[in-house]
């Protein structure tokens, strides 16, 4: 693709994006109109001539939906752009943070936290939980030797799923009462609690960690013709590869501390894009952290309307969405394989 079709592609992208996040702002069962939005966002960032909005629906704009609605686009960017790059990494269709456990152990550390009442140490408890199953995941691979795409995903399997044994246990020891419920609705995925404290925290790991990942672009391209070319090209690969790891780690764990475990984002997205980018990941990250933020705020806007009154975690819905996106992939790739 050239420069200008990529350009075209991402402009169009960003576009939708603002108008994907107005409109969800709207929608509720409180009547909010576009330009109450608007009228809310500029008010409160100080534009003169901004118009006035009743304090009640400013309420609703400022306090409740938008927090929510910026923490799903956030949260959305974050996990797309972590899936392309263990994808990379790994060279592994296959792999995202939630199939090498870094959801899950992200799960655990944030878990074991709020149980203890120390809500207030979720992010770091939710990093050092991802970092932690990938350095397990990895560590199981390299049992059989060289680390093969295949083995990562069945040690990240493995690594999830013991992890996931682990959060049950805490929560079937320690939860009373209504927290059995609150913990469940986190685990599957909810930005329903999002605050401006929320959008801080997964809007700031996407700024620092995601222009990091994206200016070590190159280094990720060299990945695609394995270890021994990427030595070749003076590359650290075992250097690099750890740092954009532990980077994928931080980055994951931001976004599930403030959204709980939310699958296939990471999975999906950056195989449908890398259609419009090309496999270069200095274009393939920002248009890819752009669609999963359209993704994840539509599937949050659908998880919290569908059913109203009652609202699905949005981790159901992205699954509902993502496996059979999924097949259909399986199927091209395989259909691919055998022209």
């Amino acid at each position: 693709m050239g420069r200008s079709g990529y350009g075209g592609w991402l402009s169009a992208m960003v576009i939708l994006l603002a108008v994907v996040v107005g409109v969800a702002v709207t929608i509720g069962p409180a009547a909010v109109s576009l330009a109450d939005v608007v009228g809310s966002i500029a008010g409160h960032l100080g534009f003169p001539g901004a118009g006035t909005v009743a304090p009640l629906t400013d309420s609703i704009v400022w306090q409740l939906r938008l927090p929510r609605v910026l923490t799903a686009a956030a949260v959305g960017a974050g996990l797309a752009v972590s899936g392309a790059v263990m994808q990379s990494i790994t060279r592994n269709p296959l792999a995202d943070p939630y199939l090498l456990g870094l959801s899950s152990g992200a799960s655990l550390g944030a878990v074991c936290v709020v149980i203890l009442g120390l809500a207030f140490a979720l992010p770091a408890a939710a990093f050092l939980g991802a970092l932690a199953a990938l350095v397990a995941t990895l560590s199981v691979a390299r049992v059989g030797g060289t680390i093969t795409p295949s083995r990562a995903v069945l040690s990240g399997l493995a690594v999830a799923q013991l992890a996931a044994a682990g959060t049950s246990f805490i929560i079937f020891w320690s939860a009373k009462g209504d927290s059995y419920r609150e913990i469940l609705n986190w685990l599957l995925g909810s930005v329903a609690g999002a605050s401006w404290g929320s959008v801080a925290i997964s809007a700031g790991a996407l700024v620092v960690v995601g222009t990091g990942i994206v200016l070590a672009a190159t280094r990720l391209d060299a990945f695609a013709f394995g270890d021994t070319a990427a030595t070749s090209l003076g590359i650290n690969v075992n250097v690099t590869r750890w740092a954009l790891l532990g980077a994928v780690a931080l980055l994951t764990g931001a976004m599930v501390s403030v959204s709980g475990s939310i699958g296939f984002v990471g999975l999906i997205l950056p195989h449908l894009v890398r259609g419009l980018s090309g496999p270069g990941h200095r274009r393939l990250l920002p248009l890819v952290a752009v669609v999963g933020a359209i993704f994840l705020v539509t599937a949050d806007t659908l998880a919290r309307t569908v059913f109203d009154p009652r609202e699905l975690p949005v981790g159901i819905i992205t699954a509902f969405i993502g496996v059979p996106v999924f097949i259909v992939l399986i199927k091209r790739r395989r259909s691919a394989a055998w022209a």
